[in-house]
């Protein structure tokens, strides 16, 4: 699994001009699933994400987790970030899981992710073309590979 993580003072979801999903103070989590990923991705990611501490405490350090400023997450499935560019310009996008595996680790990590956070986690809609809109505090923008796991 592939992750970017936003802080955000707020992120919304639009589908078809509606907001379907929206947070204040949290995480943005921009999600790829690719084919070798297992429910072990999913604990990993979620435990790890949960964890990090890139919210400014009292001394202005980033010293604080999401699960310590009571803050929320928002969780947006996006295939993309697979993206193959070695071979000319066009992207290949094989390595990125079908619907049929991808959904269920996808709402598996939703549900860890909440678990760890201990409220509900927001999310855009699996397979449709969203409109993310986002407020990027910092900017603090983090990128997590479950295989390299650095």
């Amino acid at each position: 699994m592939r992750a970017v993580i936003q802080r955000v003072k707020e992120a919304n979801v639009e589908i078809d001009n509606t907001i379907v999903s929206s947070i204040g103070k949290g995480l943005l989590i921009l999600l790829g699933i690719e084919d070798s990923d297992k429910s072990e991705d999913a604990l990993w990611l979620s435990k790890k994400i949960s964890s990090l501490r890139i919210f400014n405490d009292e001394n202005d350090t980033m010293n604080l987790s999401v699960i310590d400023i009571e803050g929320e997450a928002l969780v947006v499935s996006q295939f993309t970030l697979h993206a193959k560019t070695k071979k000319g310009n066009r992207p290949s996008y094989i390595v990125a899981s079908r619907p049929e595996q991808a959904i269920p680790l996808y709402e598996e990590f939703v549900l860890e992710l909440e678990k760890q956070i201990g409220k509900s986690v927001q999310t855009g809609e699996f397979g449709a073309m969203m409109d993310i809109s986002l407020v990027n505090s910092g900017p603090v923008t983090i990128i997590i590979d479950t295989k390299k796991k650095e």
